[in-house]
């Protein structure tokens, strides 16, 4: 493993100083505080404001009708004023 990948990938524990050797011993000590009082502590980091959607939301049937005739209605819009400014212009 080259050191820039070294580096970036071990990035954690370089910071934190934590060394190859030092992973038994941690390891051991992290089991033994588990042990030692095993229920499970609610994380204290906030939930997210609103869920990551990545795929869009399925439209209904009338949604989509709606969506269709807005296009159509913009896109009469805009060819109703360019055809006016055709006839102005002669």
């Amino acid at each position: 493993m080259s050191q820039k990948k070294y580096q970036a990938h071990f990035s954690e524990y370089i910071k934190r100083g934590i060394e190859p050797d030092d992973m038994e011993e941690m390891y051991k000590k992290v089991h033994a505080g588990i042990r030692a009082d095993p229920t499970a502590v609610k994380s204290t980091k906030p939930p997210p404001k609103e869920h990551k959607r990545y795929n869009l939301k399925k439209l209904t049937y009338e949604e989509r009708k709606a969506k269709l005739i807005e296009r159509l209605n913009a896109l009469n819009a805009s060819a109703g004023a360019e055809s006016d400014d055709d006839e102005e212009d002669d």
